[in-house]
């Protein structure tokens, strides 16, 4: 009838989580998750500072 092994459906990763009960698969997806983030992340950087540059080269700031 009930599965007393099964875990909750995940709700999310946050930074500062408690990590004590996680599985070494369920910590190891985390940081897939976390360095997909960062990537994310760094490409958005990216495109800001891009379109920084272009006004700047424009407008003459800096």
């Amino acid at each position: 009838m009930f599965d007393e092994d099964a875990r909750p459906a995940p709700r999310g990763i946050a930074v500062g989580d408690d990590l004590a009960d996680l599985s070494i698969e369920e910590l190891e997806e985390r940081i897939d998750m976390f360095k997909a983030e960062i990537k994310r992340v760094e490409t958005a950087l990216d495109a800001k500072r891009s379109g920084r540059a272009a006004a700047d080269a424009v407008f003459g700031g800096g």
